[in-house]
């Protein structure tokens, strides 16, 4: 490992293991997820013809009861992509737009990426109604005047398994969410920006990293980006999982995220045979991963000790290094547009140093970045609180 990314990653790992002895309350249980609804549009098993990415394959009104409350209509949407196999995939999403009439040449777009939810169908954004915050965080844009098409990410309510974390998959979803609204014949402009939180802000980074490239040929504009609770190096901690990492408990969320990251890989990279280091119960918690949305296998993994999912450790396994790498990092560097990044210095989802981390690999490279740091919030908190300051940039580049 490079000197630069070894300090990360000893930094990412000290401040995550005092971050997780620091919280000793048991996590509330959420409530359990609702049945989806599917609005009509129904693509779990979908086997029609897929064209290339960025086709639109279906349209549909949304059901009402999963609109926003500053929308003045909303579709759902199926159209084509690409998966972590590099091959025609399919993905589902939302499209919702604004009360006010559009203006001369359409609204500005926002491509909306979202946090974690889950990697089973049932899990699914557009078929389910949108969390207390991101309904207020979105309804904000809309209010501001900007449609929102809001990807599900290719796998999740379509064929497939969801590859959680992987920045490529996310990257294409992305793009082609938005490549796919310019064939539903809505008013929407050709300018658009990203935006992303927790899981959907590493997925907004590794789509501007890519949007112009992806987008080429399209008559797209792209404008920049606003990420908030970015995970990024966290690959540096994974690969040292194992029967003695970590040592302690850690929080049921931290539980979650390293299932998914463990069912998303373990898909991905059948030829590394990870379930070859696992215990029973440690594939008994992948395969739960890949079923169970947050909350169900949050309260699953509560009290769960991670380092018993191992019988050696991640490392052992040759090239897993490089291929974590690979499969999830964050790209600190080729942006060619503005970034926003957003982090609460409460955070123990995605600890503060993470981005911090993030922020100081982008100076290096020389990358148009902004920080702010908000000392008073947690993960979710940050979404709300950073509107202030998220606003006036995305104003400013979509000028």
């Amino acid at each position: 490992m490079k000197p630069l990314l070894r300090r990360v990653a000893t930094t990412v790992l000290a401040f995550a293991c005092a971050s997780t002895l620091a919280v000793t309350a048991a996590p509330a249980h959420a409530d359990p997820t609702p049945a989806p609804s599917w609005s009509g549009l129904d693509a779990r098993d979908y086997s029609g013809p897929i064209g290339t990415p960025g086709t639109l394959l279906a349209q549909t009104p949304l059901n009402p009861a999963l609109s926003l409350p500053a929308a003045g209509s909303a579709y759902r949407i199926l159209y084509a992509t690409t998966d972590v196999h590099g091959k025609p995939a399919t993905s589902t999403g939302a499209i919702f737009l604004p009360r006010k009439a559009a203006p001369k040449g359409g609204y500005p777009v926002i491509a909306w990426a979202h946090g974690t939810t889950g990697l089973g169908d049932d899990c699914t954004p557009s078929a389910l109604p949108r969390s207390e915050r991101d309904a207020a965080y979105l309804s904000h844009w809309l209010r501001e005047g900007y449609a929102i098409v809001a990807t599900d990410y290719a796998g999740l309510g379509t064929p497939g398994l969801m590859s959680y974390l992987n920045g490529e998959v996310a990257a294409h979803s992305v793009v082609d969410s938005v490549k796919a609204t310019q064939q539903t014949g809505l008013p929407l402009s050709k300018k658009w920006a990203i935006v992303g939180q927790s899981q959907g802000a590493g997925g907004a980074l590794n789509a501007a990293r890519r949007a112009t490239a992806y987008s080429r040929g399209s008559g797209l504009d792209y404008r920049g980006v606003v990420a908030t609770g970015t995970p990024a190096n966290i690959e540096h901690v994974i690969w040292q999982a194992g029967p003695a990492f970590p040592p302690v408990a850690l929080p049921a969320g931290l539980n979650v995220y390293a299932a998914y990251i463990l069912a998303g890989f373990t898909d991905a990279r059948p030829d590394l045979r990870v379930e070859s280091v696992l215990t029973p119960r440690g594939r008994t918690v992948v395969s739960m991963a890949e079923k169970l949305c947050y909350s169900e296998l949050a309260d699953a993994l509560t009290g769960e000790r991670a380092n018993t999912w191992f019988t050696r450790p991640l490392a052992s396994i040759p090239g897993i290094q490089g291929a974590l790498v690979e499969y999830m990092s964050t790209p600190y560097s080729g942006y060619d547009r503005p970034i926003f990044l957003g982090q609460g210095l409460l955070d123990t989802d995605v600890p503060a140093v993470s981005a911090g981390s993030l922020y100081a690999q982008m100076l290096a490279a020389g990358q148009p970045v902004d920080f702010r740091l908000y000392p008073g919030e947690d993960h979710s908190g940050t979404v709300l609180a950073s509107i202030p300051d998220s606003t006036p940039f995305l104003a400013r580049i979509m000028r």
